[in-house]
């Protein structure tokens, strides 16, 4: 039995047909939008570890130059401390926004420098992919940062005293923070802690050279 249509029931086939192929254009469109959407660095990434890492080691950089500036008299290195502290805060902040826009805790059960393990290289003891127990101190501290009785010392230290102490503490710091943007750069997936590595190594290197020029002319 042949069913026969009539014109209007044709039309509204014809158009229920149209609507499906828009609907399934939808559909693949937004699918496509969804799967094409900012995807983010997990919490055991790279980015992540270097993010909450280098946000401690700054910190400390930042304790340590305020400490100082208020226990010296040379004017050049009080702005150097200043300049440090400027500069590694604002840092250390925008690390900690990176956390709180990828949706990640600021701190994490990961081991200290884990992230550096996946790393191929190394430098001033720090060796990459060794696991990240073999490069904390004894103290169970990273690389570079100084201990309670250092921070305790360098509290109680008053003029040239307190410039040689600040600036063999931040060149030792520093040397760290540098290897430590060396494996931010390398392993980071993101451009934005590649860019801030980056940034970091250059930066503090040029302040290795002048401060130990400094430490040298005391």
């Amino acid at each position: 039995m042949t069913l026969s249509l009539s014109g209007w029931q044709k039309r509204v086939l014809l158009a229920l047909a149209g609507i499906a192929v828009l609907a399934l254009f939808a559909l693949a469109f937004t699918a496509g939008r969804v799967s094409s959407g900012p995807s983010f660095p997990g919490t055991t990434s790279a980015d992540a570890g270097f993010a909450r890492d280098m946000q401690v080691h700054h910190n400390q950089a930042v304790e340590m130059s305020m400490i100082v500036r208020d226990n010296i008299t040379d004017e050049t290195l009080r702005a150097i401390a200043y300049d440090i502290a400027l500069t590694q805060q604002q840092q250390a902040g925008q690390m900690y926004a990176w956390l709180e826009e990828w949706g990640l805790d600021q701190s994490s059960p990961q081991p200290r420098m884990e992230w550096m393990a996946a790393g191929t290289g190394g430098h001033d003891g720090m060796e990459m992919g060794t696991g990240s127990a073999s490069m904390l101190t004894p103290e169970g501290l990273m690389p570079g940062m100084a201990t309670d009785a250092q921070l305790d010392e360098l509290r109680a230290a008053r003029g040239e005293d307190a410039e040689r102490l600040y600036l063999n503490l931040m060149i030792n710091h520093h040397r760290a923070g540098v290897d430590m943007a060396r494996a931010g750069a390398e392993l980071a997936g993101t451009d934005q802690v590649r860019t801030l590595a980056t940034k970091i190594q250059s930066g503090q290197q040029a302040e290795i050279t002048l401060m130990q020029n400094m430490l040298d002319a005391l």
